[in-house]
C-alpha cells in the first residue's frame, strides 16, 4: 500500500484514478493505455484540433502534454531509482504547451508515440527492483516514490482520458 507521504497531495486527484492495492504499476500502465488507444484511435479528423472553450487545449495539445509529462516523470523515477538524490525542478506544463507545435503534428503520430513512449515507461519500471521502487526523490520541492510515480503515470493519463470524454466528444 502506498502512503500518502510517497507523494505530493496535489497528486491524489491522479492517485485515486488508479487501482493502487490490487492492480501492479505494471497492470495500470498497460490497461490504461489501453484506455488510451481505443477511445482516440478512432475520434473523427475534425476533432483532433478541437478546444472545447478559448483558451484550452485541443486534443492534439493534450496527448502532447501526456507525453511530456510522462517523459518528464520518467526522468525523475530513474534519477529517483537510481538513488540520485539532486532535487529536480518542477514542470510548467503552460510553457510546454505553448512551445510543442503539436497542432501542427500529425493526429496518429502522436498517438503513436504515446504507445511507443508508454512502452518505454513500461521497459523501465519492469527494470527497477522492489528496492528502488520505495525509493524517494524530491521534485517540484515535493518528495516522491518511484513506485508512486509509476501509478501516477496511469492516473495522469486517465485523468485527461475523462476530460476528453466529458469535453471533447
Amino acid at each position: 500500500m502506498i502512503s500518502k507521504k510517497e507523494y505530493a497531495p496535489y497528486f491524489k486527484q491522479y492517485m485515486q484514478l488508479v487501482d493502487i492495492e490490487n492492480v501492479t504499476i505494471l497492470e495500470n500502465l498497460e490497461s490504461s493505455q489501453k484506455e488510451f488507444e481505443s477511445l482516440l484511435r478512432n475520434i473523427a479528423k475534425e476533432k483532433h484540433i478541437f478546444s472545447y472553450a478559448e483558451g484550452k487545449w485541443t486534443l492534439k495539445e493534450l496527448i502532447q502534454h501526456i507525453i511530456d509529462t510522462e517523459r518528464v516523470f520518467c526522468y525523475r523515477a530513474l534519477s529517483f531509482a537510481r538513488n540520485d538524490k539532486t532535487s529536480l525542478p518542477g514542470l510548467d506544463q503552460d510553457i510546454f504547451v505553448e512551445n510543442d507545435n503539436a497542432n501542427d503534428r500529425d493526429y496518429y503520430d502522436l498517438l503513436d508515440e504515446m504507445e511507443v513512449l508508454r512502452k518505454s515507461s513500461i521497459q523501465l519500471y519492469k527494470s527497477f527492483s522492489d528496492e528502488a521502487l520505495l525509493r524517494i526523490g524530491v521534485a517540484s520541492n515535493n518528495k516522491m516514490s518511484v513506485r508512486a510515480l509509476g501509478y501516477l503515470f496511469s492516473g495522469h493519463q486517465i485523468h485527461h482520458l475523462n476530460i476528453v470524454k466529458e469535453r471533447y466528444l
